[in-house]
């Protein structure tokens, strides 16, 4: 397993309950962690409690398989904020960026394929093969999302613009005002700048279905293809749904030590992500105990948050805590009954949790030979470097599949995407082999023609996915040591992702920025005082971003200065 240097003794148990902390953390995924640093930073007594035996939540890397470290859930990085990793100095504490160029493979049947990456010459000698007109588009389509990225950009590192809810003070009041005022004139002069066209295209990217936007951009389905996967990944919609454009647009937000859109391997796997988080919360003073299960918040008779119960019954107390977990575990699960407003809990009840993801991780001896490629060598070409898209040659294709998983059916050509990180980390496999990600849509949640419960079934559906690689890579299925496969309902017990939806909600345009988690309570602060949530159901939503955690963090300091 992951190496654990975390541990829930009877020591650390003493140590939780021998004084009230100025914070607990609710779970150690890497926006708890960040949550934590940020906190202790500011000179509080901070402890972060993880359910699991290993730090991380999502942002994980478990040896499953003697010799091959797998990054169980998240597997890719870009979006991480640069404030980030600068101001928590990351890279001291062990974060290492493996960049990938090429980015992107897909392969097609009929012997052809396209390889795209941050090479300018390169992208368009491949869009040329299928159409010159695209091959002239794209640098013009690319330009265009980038300055996209830059108006929402600074966004992203600030908590949003909500009204106080609780009894202020005039001062406070005044303050907030301020805050509010300068806000939405700097979201004016940034719209300004952009210009009436760009603001109407941007507008248009928001609300309307990615292949509206990518068919006005393209011609090549490929190449449709390929771009509209980043417009429906971890979610249960399709291309065709209007406002996947802002998904797409989410995804290509980040950026790999400035470079923007670049994704990144992580040396060591995703956990050391969350590990260099974690050392940096560390050498601030931040606690961190793992096998500690959280069972329910304690309230004080005053109606605020005074700490929480564990699972083995430990009272551990404190001013405030900071819930890492989904909006829908936080308070539909461990707050106490009849403390939270009707209104409130009625919202809660009805946001979009649902999940057709499905993440395979396989060991395998030898690396997939692609026979689009004509290449038999062994060793890896720039075409296992990126992320290789299967089962996916037209945005019908990818359609089609939701479809299915609509009608409750897991997809029978599913949309794969396949990342192979041993190509460029040498330190996560035995030599000569390799670990493969696998990231499966469609799958829901509750199959109506069988159950994720049943070996049988899931091993169907493993080798439904594998059967489809073999199409494009003979040989493939035989080149397999182990696998480890988590459905929705494994996301959801093992993980704690409600539904199974890896960010934490739904990221339609009804449940992002005013409106994450609900509308009213947006700035990380909850109708229970003391309470406060850290993790990817906030603003600005999923992915490994760090910003909800770092923003959480920033509210908390301010509110305890204050009082």
């Amino acid at each position: 397993m992951w190496k654990r240097t975390y541990s829930s003794s009877t020591s650390a148990t003493r140590v939780l309950t021998d004084k009230k902390w100025d914070a607990l953390v609710i779970g150690g995924g890497h926006n708890g962690l960040t949550a934590a640093a940020y906190l202790s930073r500011g000179g509080l007594s901070v402890a972060v409690l993880e359910r699991r035996h290993v730090i991380g939540g999502a942002a994980v890397t478990e040896e499953l398989i003697p010799g091959f470290k797998f990054s169980r859930c998240s597997y890719l990085q870009s979006l991480l904020r640069p404030s980030v990793i600068k101001e928590l100095e990351l890279a001291r504490h062990g974060l290492k960026l493996l960049k990938r160029n090429p980015s992107s493979f897909s392969p097609c049947l009929d012997g052809r394929y396209l390889l795209l990456g941050p090479d300018k010459e390169l992208n368009r000698s491949e869009i040329s093969k299928f159409s010159e007109r695209d091959a002239d588009e794209y640098p013009r389509y690319e330009n265009q999302l980038e300055n996209f990225c830059k108006f929402m950009d600074p966004l992203l590192d600030l908590p949003p613009p909500e009204s106080l809810q609780a009894v202020s003070s005039f001062n406070d009041r005044f303050k907030d005002k301020i805050h509010k005022s300068a806000f939405w004139a700097h979201c004016l002069r940034q719209a300004l700048s952009m210009g009436q066209k760009d603001m109407l295209d941007f507008v248009n990217l928001l609300l309307s279905p990615a292949s509206k936007v990518l068919n006005k951009w393209f011609e090549t389905d490929i190449l449709k293809a390929m771009l509209a996967t980043d417009a429906v990944i971890g979610t249960t919609g399709s291309v065709h749904t209007p406002g996947s454009g802002y998904v797409l647009l989410h995804h290509v937000m980040g950026e790999t030590q400035g470079d923007r859109g670049v994704w990144s391997y992580v040396e060591g796997g995703m956990g050391s992500v969350s590990l260099s988080i974690s050392n940096a919360a560390k050498e601030a003073g931040a606690h961190i105990v793992t096998s500690s299960e959280v069972s329910e918040l304690m309230v004080a008779e005053s109606g605020a948050v005074n700490g929480v119960l564990l699972a083995d019954g430990t009272r551990v107390h404190s001013s405030v805590v900071l819930s890492n977990a989904t909006p829908y575990k936080t308070f539909m699960e461990l707050v106490p009954s009849n403390v939270l407003p009707d209104d409130f809990i009625r919202e809660l009840k009805y946001t979009d949790y649902s999940s057709a993801t499905t993440k395979i991780n396989l060991a395998v001896d030898k690396l997939p030979q692609f026979q689009c490629c004509n290449n038999s060598n062994p060793h890896a070409g720039p075409h296992h470097r990126g992320t290789i898209h299967i089962g996916s040659e037209s945005m019908e294709d990818i359609h089609l599949a939701c479809q299915e998983a609509a009608n409750g059916i897991p997809s029978r050509r599913p949309v794969i995407e396949m990342t192979i990180p041993s190509v460029l980390d040498k330190t996560i496999s035995p030599p000569g082999k390799h670990v493969i990600n696998l990231f499966v849509q469609y799958t829901p949640y509750k199959p109506s023609d069988g159950s994720w419960d049943e070996p049988a079934y899931r091993e169907k559906f493993a080798q439904r996915c594998f059967s489809l690689i073999e199409e494009y890579a003979p040989g493939f299925t035989s080149s397999i040591i182990g696998y480890d496969m988590l459905t929705p309902p494994d996301l959801e017990r093992e993980i704690g992702l409600t539904g199974g939806n890896i960010f934490h909600g739904a990221m339609g345009l009804d449940s992002l920025f005013l409106l994450r988690p609900v509308k009213e309570w947006s700035k990380y602060r909850t109708p229970l005082h003391g309470l406060y949530l850290c993790g990817s159901g906030t603003h600005p939503g999923g992915g490994v971003m760090g910003a909800p955690g770092r923003n959480a963090a920033q509210i908390v300091l301010q509110d305890l200065k204050r009082s």
